[in-house]
């Protein structure tokens, strides 16, 4: 773990290791943390140019939350710092070349900063600006690696950022550095007990989903459909019908057998067979594997036609804001003049129902086909002898 006082903790404590080093190689210099305009005193100076993230570690915390949005574990950023490390003397004493000498060998031969360092740093810090500092608990170390910085590199840095003339430097980067969040996850209660469970992939697939009465039937209200395909049982078989489980009523390796639930509506409707693992003590059925998604029409039926009152009742239920279209056709026209023909569009209702009240109120006087189309699927016409023969209403 370390706060947000890491990437301070970091260069302070690389600065005292360095102000004892080059004291000690060239007699009265010390180590400073300030911009390099700002530093001219013979001795070495730590400026912190760059921040960027580790590649290594920077998705390690993820996810930091639960699907609840409480926090599974601390968001933890990782980075790498980049310190510019300039040098500053007497040229004529070659000061610049001897500290910087001094400063290589010290972080090749200690690239690493230790707990002891990182603890000393935090309590000799001026006016204790880093208590609470943790970064000597966290378990990566932080690690110095020099960067070679191209002539292009190091004009750009000092005309770009500093503005001033250049002086002896050299780059160090700093990593892992890790700043956490001061959110404390809930820690979940340990497993108590553990089961393995190894299954092969065994994907059902549809190919067909036709009516029990035939392939070329149409599928209305109170069908019964059959499914088939390859690999359709599983230890335990549903199938989803417009977002409805369905437990199949016969299952084998390429049918289903099945009746529709009397929730759905009439129109376009998706199905897929579901796989579900039997997973737990006692076991219970967990989501599997799930086949391809297969479509039908699902025709309404018109149940009666009231002439006196000029209400047709159909199934399955209308939705409120399903699209319902009346189509009437005139039926045996006495006279050599063409049927009559009329579609009505009606307006979406308040609430489901089942009843649908014509509006006939320009309609002509005759006999008349009736139709319902909801959603695009359209109910059938009774055949006689190979005429249509209704269902039918009488207007006078």
């Amino acid at each position: 773990m370390s706060n947000f006082l890491s990437i301070a903790t970091v260069t302070e404590t690389l600065k005292q290791m360095l102000d004892t080093t080059v004291g000690r190689d060239v007699p009265g210099a010390n180590a400073t943390a300030v911009r390099p305009a700002e530093s001219g005193d013979k001795g070495v100076n730590i400026f912190l140019y760059q921040v960027s993230p580790n590649s290594s570690w920077r998705n390690e915390d993820l996810p930091t939350r639960r699907d609840d949005s409480t926090i599974a574990q601390r968001p933890r950023a990782a980075l790498n710092l980049h310190y510019l490390l300039t040098f500053y003397g007497e040229e004529a004493h070659l000061e610049p070349q001897r500290l910087l000498g001094s400063v290589v060998s010290t972080l090749h031969a200690q690239p690493v900063l230790t707990r002891q360092r990182i603890l000393a740093a935090i309590s000799n810090a001026e006016n204790g600006f880093l208590n609470g500092s943790d970064l000597a608990e966290e378990i990566e170390q932080v690690k110095f690696t020099p960067i070679p910085l191209s002539l292009e590199e190091l004009h750009n840095l000092w005309s770009g950022f500093f503005q001033t003339s250049y002086s002896l430097s050299i780059a160090y980067q700093a990593s892992v550095v890790f700043v956490e969040g001061m959110e404390m996850p809930q820690r979940a209660l340990p497993v108590l007990e553990r089961n393995l469970y190894v299954a092969t992939f065994h994907q059902p697939i549809i190919e067909q989903v036709i009516s029990q009465e035939g392939a070329n039937q149409p599928i209305v209200f109170g069908s019964k459909l059959v499914i088939r395909g390859k690999s359709l049982r599983g230890d335990v078989t549903r199938v989803l019908i417009g977002g409805t489980e369905v437990e199949p009523e016969k299952v084998d390796e390429t049918q289903i057998h099945l009746s529709l639930p009397d929730s759905l509506r009439a129109g376009v409707q998706s199905l897929q067979v579901a796989h579900k693992t039997m997973i737990g003590s006692p076991p219970e059925a967990h989501r599997g594997v799930e086949s391809n998604v297969a479509a039908f029409v699902l025709r309404p039926t018109i149940a009666s036609i009231d002439e006196r009152t000029k209400v047709v009742k159909v199934s399955p239920t209308i939705g409120h804001k399903q699209r319902v279209v009346i189509h009437l056709n005139e039926l045996n026209k006495p006279t050599k003049n063409s049927p009559n023909a009329y579609t009505f569009v009606l307006p979406p209702r308040e609430a489901d129902t089942n009843e649908i009240a014509l509006p006939l109120s320009d309609v002509e006087a005759g006999t008349y086909l009736v139709r319902v189309q909801m959603d695009g699927a359209e109910s059938l016409l009774e055949v006689v002898d190979g005429a249509y023969a209704g269902p039918k209403l009488v207007i006078k």
